[in-house]
């Protein structure tokens, strides 16, 4: 059954459509991949999936059933929608416990209650130890880590993770991908972009490919990325990059 339904989404900032009449439907308890060379659309698609900060220019969006495309990030986060971003962002000023308060208080569940935050820290390896530190003080993986913590004290039903292995060493990526793998396990719908593709690859059971802000092609990931338009449009980011 389709959690999430995207039907002909569009964005557009002046001349540069961002997104363009994208259809896909992700089913409960999947790990749905999203990939594309830079500049592809996917984190403008991600915001528009969540609101935050902004909706589509056209087409419908549902969540479980409900149309989300016009409503604001608050109001899809308390449907269950939840969201990871690029850089690991939290309140610095604020302890680890004090960020997944944050979160528990924005999200699905029941509010803020300590159990809720204590379980959600002590998940992603967060151990009291870390409970009243600043969080700048943590390293970027630690830092990561109260990200995802301050999502999951949301109890969402799906989790948005907008490149979450960005800036990881090898052995940090290979247990992040243990814990996207833990957090599946729970229940939790998951959709993830990444440039790291052993890292899409390994999480993925449907993979869709971005370019200039269209679909590519959508399917199992083995395939999608033999496809040679799929290999032209990577090679050619990089050839322009270079």
């Amino acid at each position: 059954m389709a959690l999430l339904v995207v039907e002909g989404v569009s964005k557009s900032f002046g001349a540069l459509k961002a997104v363009d009449d994208v259809s896909f439907t992700v089913e409960a308890g999947e790990i749905f991949g999203l990939a594309g060379p830079n500049g592809s659309g996917k984190s403008t698609l991600f915001n528009i999936l969540t609101g935050i900060p902004f909706g589509p220019d056209r087409g419908r969006i549902s969540f479980d059933g409900v149309e989300i495309h016009a409503m604001s990030g608050h109001r899809i986060a308390r449907l269950g929608l939840a969201r990871s971003f690029q850089r690991e962002t939290s309140f610095e000023s604020l302890s680890v416990w004090e960020n997944a308060v944050l979160g528990a208080a924005y999200g699905h569940g029941s509010g803020s209650g300590d159990d809720t935050v204590a379980e959600a820290l002590t998940f992603v390896g967060l151990d009291r130890e870390h409970w009243g530190r600043p969080s700048n003080e943590l390293s970027v993986y630690d830092r990561k880590a109260l990200m995802l913590a301050a999502a999951l004290a949301m109890q969402p039903r799906m989790l948005l993770l907008d490149e979450p292995a960005a800036g990881l060493t090898k052995p940090e990526v290979d247990a992040f991908i243990l814990l996207v793998r833990r957090i599946a396990e729970r229940g939790i719908t998951i959709v993830l972009t990444e440039h790291i593709l052993t890292f899409l690859m390994s999480l993925s059971q449907r993979l869709l490919v971005l370019n200039q802000g269209q679909i590519l092609t959508l399917g199992l990931p083995d395939e999608v990325m033999r496809d040679p338009r799929v290999v032209e449009a990577y090679l050619g980011s990089r050839r322009h990059d270079s």
